[in-house]
């Protein structure tokens, strides 16, 4: 066909594959376009065969197709497995100009382009040269080459041979392309002479490859039947049970040293009898190896030596911990109940609360004290039960679960178990491994736990579990109800003094390769770190500013060893240059220096925090706006505490009839944390009473507690953590609920003793303790109640949530 006839033609893109002249192919219909096309075909219908460039575009444009494609003849049209089938015969090859229509199916048009040079000398050459490769090519091509030989000796087109060459030898896509764009016959010879070599070249190789895995094999399934043979011969001749005797011994003496159970007994003798009977060569031998490994390498009957001297016990907590009197004494009640009863089913103890209180290392020293071995495995992100339980020996790579794995490193059956950080549990598709704790947890049920992989019931119930946790929330009902929670809320400021001058100080020195007395601190100096740079419930924070010091020491003995012997002391004026400027100060006297401003009291995952409550008032119309991302229990603390100002207002020397003329405000600052609960009551009506009334809240006074629409004062928890937080924030008067009072006995006595506590039934009893009077707020002061209250820093901005 001469190339100045444009043609168009229905269009076909293949995805995958090329088609070349002279091949007859069936190729099924996926894509709708092309459904719709066949539907349009009939039998002697001529289509254009086009390729694209990447087969996972759809609809495909210019762009995603090669330059060059083929014509052919529809043959035949049917239907089979639910689709349309298309059977067509190439004839020649086009060039493709353009798309012209995408729907209901695709039309191109182009040239056709005849091969060039086909009367060219060398040609015939070529076509002998070819037809010779082929043959020499015949034993390792699979089909009917003979026949295809057979067939190609009637082709006279030098073209066409060569596609139909190509085509037959299973050539990848890439190299097809290669023959399809060759239009010169000469050049398209001699890239199908090259590429049957190529082939040639790789099926010797795998011939080769093929042929030393066959001999392998044969040489294995040689040694196999002479290994049966040799084993059948022994046991003949009473000389041992064959190959593996010695490995399978060593497996028997392990287990009889085991003193298994007899339900693990049997299982461990069927175990060995297939041991022993199998082929060392089998995939299963190392699984069944693996499994009695596991079996004897547990501690069925071995048990650490447990000494429980309660006054050793408590002289080594006190060695370890400063202050912490309450949970240490009742981990010792524990212990002493244990020691007295004889029980030894084991107790599962919880301590709960902020990070850097000391919970991971209490675990520790329970464990040094009481000689047992001490095991710790760590929960946080742990999101599949198999972790917990193991996996079925039946999947590949399978594992004991976590509980097994560290009860074989203790090496006894009665450790102490501490699993750390419990609420940081996850849950995926896998299962739940908190529910898979359940059974770990609990005494009544433990004694016979099952592990998916060891598939035997093995005796938990002398274990000594001890969790760890932040947010006992976190914890689902069940859980939490196998627990004995211990909560250790936030050190005083004394308690953290103590702790750095007896604990953290000296591990420093040791850890920075210093000697003792290479730094000292002074008293005055270590109070400002602790207040000053710190405002955490832990320790962690002061560790790290301590760290910092002897790094700086280190450095500068490194710089200058002379200097090594000489002491460093660190002044109160010496701080800033090594810590830098103080990160924390007392600026609630600052905040409540106007009126309509109050502190409350806050608890978080993290510990105790105080809280501002803030409120400001416009000529308005008497709505009420209310921001810092809090939650609905705190917006409608908020909605009360406004209605009860109101209709108090005469009592509370507040103009009733103000309220209609101005907007109100109330904003809890560090708006990127969430708020929530009901302890904020009581703030919010003194916020707003100060507010309304123009009378100041004392700025050394913080409170908390939930508050009716009637002005009572309801109880809140966590009065420990919040009175901490007011104790370390500097405050001395606190004000709570009168049925909280009891609660007040769990504070460390060294802060009860530096704040007044104040305990109210009424709110009015609340603002009379609160509000300062008239006459003694300063004339020099002249922000009123309208104006706006001065920027405040974020509160407890590491925290995930607040509960005020």
């Amino acid at each position: 066909m001469s190339k100045e006839l444009l043609k168009k033609f229905p269009f076909l893109p293949l995805r995958n594959g090329v088609l070349l002249p002279g091949t007859v192919i069936t190729l099924p219909m996926g894509r709708k376009q092309s459904v719709e096309m066949v539907k349009a075909l009939k039998v002697g219908n001529e289509i254009g065969v086009g390729v694209q460039r990447d087969p996972k575009v759809l609809d495909p444009v210019m762009s995603d197709l090669l330059p060059m494609g083929t014509f052919a003849v529809v043959r035949e049209i049917f239907k089979a497995g639910g689709g349309w089938r298309l059977v067509i015969e190439a004839t020649e090859r086009f060039e493709l100009t353009a798309i012209t229509r995408a729907l209901p199916f695709w039309e191109a048009e182009g040239y056709a382009r005849p091969d060039l040079r086909a009367d060219n000398p060398e040609v015939d050459a070529l076509m002998v040269g070819l037809i010779d490769g082929l043959r020499s090519l015949a034993p390792q091509l699979a089909g009917n080459v003979d026949q295809l030989l057979q067939s190609l000796a009637a082709v006279r087109d030098p073209g066409m041979l060569a596609d139909r060459v190509a085509s037959a030898i299973g050539l990848d896509s890439e190299k097809e392309v290669q023959v399809l764009l060759a239009v010169d016959v000469p050049e398209r010879l001699r890239l199908v002479i090259k590429l049957l070599a190529e082939v040639h070249a790789t099926q010797e190789v795998k011939s080769k490859i093929e042929g030393e895995v066959r001999q392998e094999f044969q040489k294995n399934q040689r040694e196999a039947i002479l290994r049966e043979q040799l084993k059948a011969i022994k046991k003949e001749l009473g000389e041992g049970n064959g190959d593996g005797e010695e490995e399978t011994d060593k497996l028997r003496a392990k287990l009889d040293a085991a003193e298994l159970p007899e339900e693990a007994r049997k299982v461990a003798d069927r175990e060995l009898k297939r041991l022993a009977s199998m082929n060392p060569a089998q995939a299963e031998h190392g699984v069944i190896r693996n499994y009695l490994e596991l079996i004897a390498s547990l501690p069925w009957n071995v048990r650490g030596d447990s000494t429980l001297d309660i006054p050793a016990v408590h002289k080594k907590l006190d060695e370890d911990h400063f202050g912490l009197s309450d949970v240490k004494k009742r981990i010792l009640e524990h212990l002493a109940v244990l020691k007295m009863s004889g029980n030894k089913r084991g107790t599962v103890l919880c301590l709960a609360g902020p990070p850097g209180v000391g919970k991971t290392s209490l675990g520790q020293s329970i464990a040094d004290a009481t000689g047992r071995p001490f095991v710790r495995v760590a929960l946080g992100g742990v999101r599949d039960e198999a972790e917990v339980r193991g996996h079925r020996r039946t999947y590949v790579g399978a594992l004991p679960g976590r509980i097994i794995h560290a009860l074989k490193k203790a090496g006894a059956k009665n450790p102490v178990f501490l699993l750390d950080e419990i609420d940081k549990l996850g849950k995926g598709w896998q299962g739940d491994p908190e529910a898979a704790l359940l059974e770990v947890l609990d005494p009544e049920q433990n004694k016979t736990f099952q592990d998916h992989y060891l598939e035997l019931p093995f005796d938990l119930s002398e274990v000594l579990f001890i969790c760890t946790a932040n947010d006992l929330q976190n914890l689902s009902a069940p859980l939490r109800d196998r627990l004995e929670i211990i909560e250790l809320s936030g050190y005083t400021l004394d308690e953290k003094f103590n702790i750095a001058r007896k604990h953290l100080i000296p591990k420093a020195l040791k850890e920075h390769a210093l000697h003792e007395g290479a730094l000292t601190i002074g008293d005055a100096a270590l109070r400002v770190m602790v207040a000053g740079y710190t405002r955490e419930a832990g320790v962690r924070q002061l560790t790290r500013e301590v760290t910092r010091l002897c790094r700086a020491v280190t450095l500068e003995v490194a710089r200058q060893p002379e200097t090594a012997g000489k002491q460093v002391h660190i002044d109160e004026k010496d701080l800033k240059k090594y810590l830098g400027k103080e990160r924390h100060f007392n600026d609630v006297a600052e905040r409540t220096s106007v009126p309509g401003v109050a502190t409350g009291l806050a608890w978080t995952p993290v510990g105790g925090d105080i809280l501002f409550i803030e409120t400001s008032k416009m000529i308005g119309k008497g709505r009420l706006e209310i921001t810092g991302q809090l939650g609905d229990v705190m917006k409608e603390s908020a909605r009360a505490a406004l209605t009860y100002v109101r209709s108090n207002a005469t009592s509370l020397g507040v103009d009733a009839t103000g309220f209609d003329n101005v907007d109100l405000h109330i904003h809890v600052p560090a708006g990127g944390v969430p708020k929530d609960g009901p302890s904020a009551g009581v703030t919010m009506f003194t916020a707003l009473t100060s507010l309304m009334s123009g009378r100041k809240v004392r700025p050394d006074t913080a409170m908390t507690g939930e508050c009716t629409l009637r002005g009572r004062v309801l109880p809140v928890g966590g009065i420990k953590e919040k009175v901490l937080a007011a104790h370390r924030a500097g405050i001395t008067r606190v004000i709570l609920p009168k049925k909280n009072e009891r609660d007040v006995d769990d504070v460390p006595q060294s802060a009860r003793d530096e704040l007044e506590f104040i305990f109210a039934e009424d709110m009015r009893q609340v603002l009379d303790a609160a509000l300062m009077p008239v006459e003694r707020q300063l004339d020099d002061a002249p922000m009123g109640p309208g104006l706006d209250i001065l920027p405040t820093p974020t509160v407890a901005a590491t925290t995930s949530a607040t509960h005020a």
